[in-house]
């Protein structure tokens, strides 16, 4: 009702006084700076312009350690962590693994479901293959490539806090997981 005494016929949705119209004006831009923070934090670490990042090397180095890899199975000459690796040229979805140890550290776009089954085919065929991804859990490639074959020969590893990319300015905004595939 208004101060007259009629009852209010228009706009029964809007704000009636300042501090209604002032609450409502706070929530709306709240839930904007919201969808602007999701934005930006789905751009900055999901959205990379690169997929080839290298690996600190410390990291490479403690499952070298246990697995004394012979195979860099996606590489390029400049980050190659074995003396036999495969370059994208040489597209080490296309070689045969046979029974190397198999270091695999694939780019994280598309293609790592690609990757993934590789892995564990190779494993089949005799290779010994440990691969450092993402830990998405969420996705098709982890179901199919890790869950389902966990009670064959997979071992997943996790990892303690997030990696610095050698070249990045701040840690990875994804935790990473070690998946061995052992023949």
């Amino acid at each position: 009702m208004s101060l007259h005494g009629r009852p209010r016929r228009y706009h029964l949705d809007r704000p009636a006084t300042n501090a209604e119209r002032q609450r409502a004006f706070q929530h709306k831009r709240l839930a904007e700076l919201c969808r602007l923070r999701q934005q930006l934090a789905t751009r900055a670490y999901h959205r990379s312009q690169r997929h080839d990042w290298e690996r600190p090397p410390e990291v490479f180095a403690a499952y070298d350690a246990e697995f004394h890899f012979t195979l860099d199975v996606c590489a390029t000459a400049e980050n190659a962590t074995c003396v036999r690796f495969f370059s994208p040229e040489q597209n080490g979805l296309m070689q045969d693994w046979g029974d190397e140890v198999c270091w695999m550290h694939p780019p994280y776009e598309n293609q790592i479901a690609a990757w993934m089954e590789k892995a564990y085919r190779s494993s089949l065929a005799g290779a010994t293959v440990v691969c450092l991804v993402p830990a998405r859990t969420g996705t098709r490639w982890w179901h199919d490539w890790v869950l389902e074959k966990a009670e064959v020969q997979v071992e997943v590893r996790l990892r303690k806090g997030r990696m610095t990319f050698v070249g990045a300015p701040h840690p990875a905004g994804f935790d990473a997981v070690a998946v061995m595939y052992r023949p």
